[in-house]
């Protein structure tokens, strides 16, 4: 059940669409929704903050606490607006930064919502997207910045290839697949699913239809390169309205990194993208 669902607020606000996004999937499963805003990252180190001309860190504090709190206000205007139970949360300054200390919080939720990075306008939150994913131990929903509408369950698009992984975006998909019209299982055939079973997503399509979920099973060939490319194409060709994957990655020195298609997806995604580790 989805009852419980952190976002995290954009403090731009061109970029709202995605609390309107967090607002409807609120209202589709009568869940709580907190909104959170983060003012200044981390604290400035002692031995760089000398090295700022007198004031200017000042400056810096200050409008970007007022940017945070003009986050908060839009906010609580939607709810109020929406009739919505929702509590906004402002954070003026973590030890570690908004990555981690949304990662933190995130673990007692059932779902967080953010925004994908807008690399032509300057806002990346490629490294929040990551922290969530991998340390939260919850699924997340990334929003494209290209969003219009809140969610939608047309068309549910599940990526399969036996994985752990996979698995388990799935299962954290459940409360969503139980509500869609329509929901596929789409299979990427190439060395890494070669399995006969895998292929055919019987077994998985029996477990899932012991939780009344119908699905549809989709396969195509494709190279393990171009396995992003392969499903974004696909999506747009079946008019998708949610993607569910798992997040992949690799550890490196104790910190997990994107995957190739994991990254592919986010950088280039359509249409919003539902993720668990």
């Amino acid at each position: 059940m989805i009852k419980d669902i952190i976002l995290h607020l954009e403090r731009d606000p061109s970029r709202d669409i995605v609390r309107d996004f967090a607002a409807s999937t609120a209202e589709m499963f009568s869940a709580h929704l907190t909104g959170v805003s983060f003012a200044f990252a981390a604290g400035i180190p002692n031995y760089i903050a000398p090295s700022f001309p007198a004031g200017v860190l000042a400056d810096l504090f200050a409008e970007s606490e007022t940017a945070a709190r003009g986050a908060i206000d839009r906010f609580e205007g939607a709810m109020k607006r929406d009739s919505l139970a929702a509590e906004p949360r402002l954070v003026l300054q973590t030890d570690f930064g908004p990555p981690r200390a949304f990662s933190e919080m995130a673990r007692c939720f059932d779902l967080s919502i953010i925004m994908q990075s807008d690399d032509y306008n300057g806002i990346n939150n490629s490294t929040l997207i990551e922290a969530t994913l991998f340390d939260s131990g919850r699924p997340l929903i990334v929003v494209p910045y290209i969003q219009q509408d809140g969610l939608k369950l047309d068309r549910v698009v599940c990526c399969w290839d036996g994985s752990r992984a996979a698995v388990r975006a799935i299962n954290d998909a459940l409360p969503l697949l139980r509500k869609a019209k329509a929901v596929e299982l789409f299979i990427v055939e190439n060395e890494k699913t070669s399995s006969e079973s895998v292929i055919s997503g019987i077994e998985i399509g029996r477990h899932l239809a012991r939780h009344d979920i119908k699905i549809e099973v989709r396969r195509t060939p494709a190279a393990d390169i171009d396995v992003a490319n392969t499903i974004l194409s696909h999506v747009a060709d079946c008019s998708a309205s949610l993607l569910v994957m798992g997040g992949y990655g690799h550890s490196r020195l104790r910190e997990f990194v994107l995957g190739g298609a994991t990254l592919g997806m986010l950088s280039a995604m359509t249409v919003p993208v539902f993720m668990s580790h």
